[in-house]
């Protein structure tokens, strides 16, 4: 219907429990990126058990870019990790994860930060499922109507 393209930022853990859905965003023509093997928070986590997770997530994900989990990293692991991967942050952040906002308010997030060419956040999780299933589709209608398109992120 929309036409969209996307990169998942995906877990390993999630990639081994999931594969068919690992396998559907590939063959739907969407983009891949590194996100940790376990979603690991890198200012609580020592330098080397972040690489080990990085590197892990790597054997199950084919991509050459890296988002890190809270977007929480440490000097030298951005260092260490920026010699085999692109670092890609983002400019909004939909907060699909906060359960005490309502779908409208992350609609409301995304439409007021949000220009071409942003890198906007959203999470394909169980937590986030009820604001992102009326978040999605209200942004891909609103900025389509706009010729705005939504594409993947180059991987490599």
């Amino acid at each position: 219907m929309f036409k969209a393209k996307a990169t998942f930022f995906c877990v390993g853990e999630n990639v081994a429990k999931h594969p068919h859905l690992y396998k559907r965003i590939i063959d739907e023509g969407h983009s891949l990126g590194n996100h940790t093997q376990h979603h690991c928070n890198g200012w609580l986590t020592t330098t080397e058990n972040y690489l080990q997770q990085v590197n892990e997530c790597g054997k199950l994900v084919d991509s050459k870019i890296f988002r890190p989990p809270y977007g929480k990293i440490t000097p030298l692991q951005a260092f260490s990790i920026k010699k085999n991967y692109q670092i890609v942050m983002w400019d909004v952040l939909s907060r699909d994860y906060d359960t005490q906002l309502l779908p409208e308010q992350c609609i409301d997030i995304v439409k007021k930060h949000a220009s071409p060419g942003s890198i906007i956040v959203m999470h394909d999780s169980i937590k986030a499922m009820p604001r992102l299933q009326q978040l999605l589709p209200a942004i891909l209608e609103f900025y389509t109507k706009q010729s705005i398109a939504f594409k993947t992120l180059p991987v490599h």
